[in-house]
């Protein structure tokens, strides 16, 4: 064994028997689902939306295998967390390359790939501002942190969200999330008001934009001491239903929130990254600049990442404050972040989402004219979702008829997804590299899974 001084070196001894420190995989599917049941805590046991668990074996691009070897069209990238598609050779290579060299340096450290990625985020960030990089984990903790950092700006307490809104499960992120079935039953942070969510189909102004701000000015004036920390906006609210913000709202919510001291915090962890096609962010969408910009889920392309982008200014409140992310910044998540960039630039994926997303909406709206029960087709880019009633009028929610549409698709080889307030809508947001070859069969699956359930009512 090789020896540096009097120390071995470990990784000698593993070259010389490597299969020894490999741990097996046991791919049956019955001990798959009991081992789960039997070591997952209830809080990571819960989340199943399917009657029959959906296991995993492998990806690439665009599509997924069970461990069974059944092939679907994923159209929900795990979440919306893989942004350019499974096993891209991009990031493979990418992250083989760092773990090869440095799996982990944490923050208290210097590393040049950090670094580089913050310079290559804050460069696609809106001219004229000087953007910096607060690296972490996830979405949910990013969230946490902008919450903390707009307090610490203003000197404010007060943050406004929307209702329908979703920012994660965490403390301070389920606190600003305005949809019961995600909130505990707990007391969570104070100084948190909600004020009505512009929706379209189904705010309770209608297909307005004027109302929707005077709500705002009333929850200013009612619900706060008329100064506040500041409020957090989702462009295009995820889980909430695919739901987008109607033009003309977030310039006037911007104006009002800087006028009572706040500042604009801009949710773009699953609408960010080019996923709605034009640019890379949902707010550019809007002619907006927020000050704080938190980012996550295809940010890594399901490697651990997330970041909180912010005006320099905002973020120097923070100058003297001890904040520490154990894993933030971890230059191999980072080097994986660096290549989604390269990958969306130079295969002109935005561009593609937009194209493809176009086409699957159109399948959407086909749908939709033959079959009374989808009530609403929204969205843009590859952020779609089809709304399920029971009457056009009343805009009952279809939950029952969306729950068997949901195992439909996956009968039909789609991965999809139910979300909104009432699990109801049907969410369509695959990886940006899907193809144009890829509309026949998603058009051929909604089609039968669709037709299958009007058999079944």
């Amino acid at each position: 064994m090789t020896r540096i001084g009097n120390h071995t070196r470990i990784s000698d001894v593993i070259k010389a028997d490597p299969g020894r420190y490999k741990a097996g995989i046991d791919w049956e599917t019955d001990t798959i689902v009991s081992r789960r049941d039997r070591f997952y805590a209830a809080s990571q046991r819960a989340f199943v939306p399917y009657r029959t668990p959906l296991i995993f074996r492998r990806g690439q691009d665009q599509y997924l295998w069970d461990e069974q070897g059944n092939q679907y069209l994923d159209c929900l990238s795990q979440n919306l967390c893989v942004s350019i598609g499974y096993n891209n050779p991009a990031v493979t290579a990418a992250v083989q390359h760092q773990a090869e060299q440095l799996q982990h340096c944490t923050t208290m450290f210097f590393h040049p790939v950090p670094a580089h990625f913050a310079e290559e985020l804050a460069g696609k960030m809106p001219a004229g501002e000087e953007w910096v990089v607060h690296f972490m984990n996830s979405g949910a903790e990013a969230i946490d942190f902008a919450l903390l950092l707009a307090r610490s700006y203003t000197g404010n307490n007060d943050i406004i969200s929307l209702a329908n809104s979703y920012h994660g499960a965490t403390f301070g992120a389920q606190s600003v999330t305005g949809i019961s079935s995600f909130r505990h039953n707990i007391s969570l942070l104070n100084g948190i008001q909600f004020t009505s969510n512009p929706d379209q189909y189904r705010g309770i102004h209608g297909n307005t934009v004027q109302p929707y701000l005077d709500d705002l000015d009333r929850t200013l004036l009612y619900g706060t001491s008329g100064q506040v920390a500041g409020l957090i906006v989702e462009p295009i609210q995820g889980y909430g239903g695919i739901v987008p913000l109607p033009a003309g709202y977030l310039p006037g919510a911007f104006e009002r929130i800087r006028a009572a001291g706040g500042v604009c915090i801009v949710d773009e962890v699953q609408a960010g990254f080019g996923r709605t096609g034009g640019d890379y962010w949902s707010f550019a969408l809007h002619q907006v600049v927020p000050d704080i910009v938190v980012l996550a889920k295809g940010i890594g392309n399901g490697y651990p990442l997330g970041a909180v982008v912010a005006k320099r200014e905002v973020a120097e409140a923070m100058a003297n404050k001890f904040y520490f992310n154990t894993y933030g910044a971890n230059p191999v998540s980072c080097s994986a972040g660096r290549a989604v960039l390269k990958v969306i630039d130079q295969c002109n994926l935005i561009d593609n989402a937009k194209q493809v997303g176009l086409a699957l909406l159109d399948v959407l709206k086909g749908v939709q004219e033959k079959y009374d029960i989808i009530g609403d087709v929204r969205g843009c880019g590859l952020m779609l979702a089809a709304e399920l009633v029971r009457n056009q009028q009343t805009k009952e929610p279809a939950v029952e008829e969306m729950h068997e549409l949901f195992q439909l698709t996956r009968k039909h080889g789609l991965v999809a997804s139910k979300s909104g307030a009432h699990k109801n809508v049907l969410r369509i947001c695959p990886p940006l590299c899907i193809q144009m070859e890829d509309v026949d069969f998603f058009e051929a699956a909604i089609a039968n899974s669709f037709q299958d359930l009007y058999q079944q009512m």
